[in-house]
């Protein structure tokens, strides 16, 4: 469906998208540091799920007419970034209390994987992103358009993934040996609460057009 040379350049330009900082490898990062890789494995999960979404808007027609209701933007980057705002809320306050009463203790699998879904799925950023980026690398004499959009958003989603899987093993073994310590925990609580709230406001405050 696509050439081979289309499909080299765009892993490479997704590759390096990927790593560039930016709210999901940074949600990624901040979630292994503090609940440890595996945990951060199921958020990457979620947000890859969260593409998914993202891939299937972009190829049935929905981002262009997402693009041009700014009722809609605007309610899912307030959706957005009072769901940021909330896990930043969670964090400042797990800070204030002892290790073993941490949030991370009652935080369950599905919970991790819920919170990467809702933190892709809620940015209306993504999808304008993956409608600019995605048809710049479909050729209409080699199928349709929606395939064709569908599998560059598949091979997306597997960079992603491994990329973002890579983000959770460094920063779970950081958070590893920061945790044993209940005052690095703290720390490590109090920067994931900031990042998330300047996540939220980035995203609230950001033009998207």
């Amino acid at each position: 469906m696509i050439s081979l040379t289309t499909a080299y350049a765009f892993i490479t330009v997704s590759f390096v998208l990927c790593l560039a900082p930016g709210p999901d490898n940074i949600f990624v990062l901040t979630q292994s540091a503090l609940y440890g890789r595996v945990k951060g494995y199921l958020v990457t999960l979620g947000l890859c799920t969260g593409l998914i979404v993202h891939s299937l808007v972009v190829a049935l027609g929905f981002a262009a007419l997402l693009k041009t209701s700014p009722i809609a933007i605007t309610l899912l980057k307030v959706i957005g970034a009072g769901y940021l705002s909330y896990l930043g809320w969670l964090s400042l306050n797990a800070a204030q209390n002892s290790l073993t009463s941490s949030e991370s203790v009652s935080l369950s699998p599905l919970q991790l994987y819920r919170r990467g879904i809702i933190m892709n799925v809620t940015n209306p950023k993504v999808t304008i992103f993956f409608l600019a980026f995605l048809p710049q690398f479909t050729n209409p004499q080699q199928g349709q358009a929606a395939q064709q959009i569908m599998l560059l958003g598949s091979l997306f989603i597997l960079i992603t993934f491994v990329t973002f899987g890579v983000i959770a093993f460094l920063a779970g073994s950081l958070g590893s040996w920061l945790n044993q310590s209940p005052k690095a925990q703290q720390y490590l609580n109090r920067m994931a609460g900031l990042v998330f709230i300047a996540l939220a406001l980035n995203l609230l405050f950001s033009d998207i057009g």
